[in-house]
């Protein structure tokens, strides 16, 4: 009896409601039906249907006297936690016109990038005079920050390397290295090579390497004062004071490397490392004049026949190319380890 009385009254309380205000509550309990009819053991509320009820709480002041399937501070608490979203305070805080002073445009940043790698001791008064010289309206304050974002120069040696190519024809170095024999003795390898051309200007062979002995290999390496200007060699007890003297005798400048520093001496070590590997560690020295005539040997497959990367793959001595086309003609090297190939006339 009072179901039916309430009935009644909610009948006639529907009648006297507005038309917007009857949808709302259809859409609200249809939705609500449609979440109890999932095939669940328990019906839940997926994202859409809490989207559902955020938007029905925002639009419609009577939307609790219809929610059956949730409690009222659920819907809360899902409004209030779509507030703390990132996304919803990007999209309200999002600018529609640009506000502040003008992007700097891509052409002028790689502009500025190439200014600070072509020329690294500029500053950005410098390039911002020469931005101003093509027309480009940008700050002074804009061309500084960007310039820390300049990608730097892949080769950061290379003015070292400039400088290096400027003067080597007046460097030299000396080194030496030494060769185990067929009866376990050491033998002591002494050269001087030119960084000009990496040609190998004395060279010679001894068991017991003292100052008076590579004074006079110095004599016989620079006999008519043909000597460069500078002369490179480590800090090796063999060169005693005896030999820095000596070589400023010959109007060189000596020049010492740092302790354990070989990288210092680079054109030298490069050549030990070469002639290890093309000769040395393919064949066993009987005595001192056997390894002599391996060295002259190989000096002269150094000179003539071998390519170099740091000279362009040419040779020191300046191998001529073949201009024929005809069949290739391999010409053995020090004792078949290595060949020349010509093409036949």
């Amino acid at each position: 009896m009072f179901r039916f009385v309430g009935l009644c009254l909610g009948t006639l309380v529907r009648l006297l409601r507005a038309r917007r205000s009857l949808l709302l509550e259809n859409l609200a309990l249809r939705q609500q039906l449609a979440v109890l009819k999932r095939r669940r053991p328990r019906p839940r509320l997926d994202l859409l249907d809490k989207l559902f009820w955020v938007a029905v709480r925002r639009f419609w002041s009577g939307w609790q006297q219809s929610l059956i399937a949730v409690t009222p501070e659920t819907v809360v608490r899902w409004h209030r936690g779509g507030f703390r979203l990132y996304l919803y305070w990007k999209l309200i805080s999002k600018v529609r016109k640009p506000v502040g002073r003008r992007q700097t445009s891509k052409e002028v940043r790689e502009l500025i990038f190439r200014m600070v790698v072509e020329n690294p001791t500029w500053g950005a008064p410098r390039i911002h005079g020469e931005l101003l010289m093509l027309s480009f309206d940008v700050s002074e304050r804009t061309i500084s920050r960007w310039m820390k974002w300049a990608p730097r120069d892949p080769e950061p040696a290379r003015r070292w390397l400039t400088f290096l190519r400027n003067h080597r024809e007046a460097i030299a170095a000396m080194d030496f290295f030494t060769v185990p024999t067929i009866t376990f003795s050491v033998l002591y390898c002494f050269f001087i090579i030119s960084h000009d051309r990496r040609r190998i200007l004395h060279f010679n062979v001894t068991q017991h390497p003292t100052s008076t002995w590579i004074v006079q290999q110095l004599r016989e390496a620079f006999p008519y004062q043909l000597a460069p200007k500078f002369l490179i060699f480590d800090r090796d007890a063999k060169f005693a004071a005896e030999i820095p003297r000596a070589v400023r005798s010959m109007a060189m400048n000596p020049v010492r490397t740092s302790f354990q520093s070989p990288w210092q001496n680079g054109i030298a070590e490069r050549w030990v490392g070469s002639c290890r590997r093309d000769l040395l560690d393919h064949v066993i020295a009987v005595n001192e004049r056997h390894l002599r005539r391996l060295l002259s040997e190989y000096v002269c497959y150094h000179h003539e026949d071998r390519t170099h990367l740091g000279l362009d793959k040419e040779t020191p001595n300046g191998r001529a190319r073949s201009a024929a086309h005809g069949r290739v003609i391999g010409r053995p090297r020090l004792g078949g380890l290595h060949h020349r190939y010509d093409c036949a006339a």
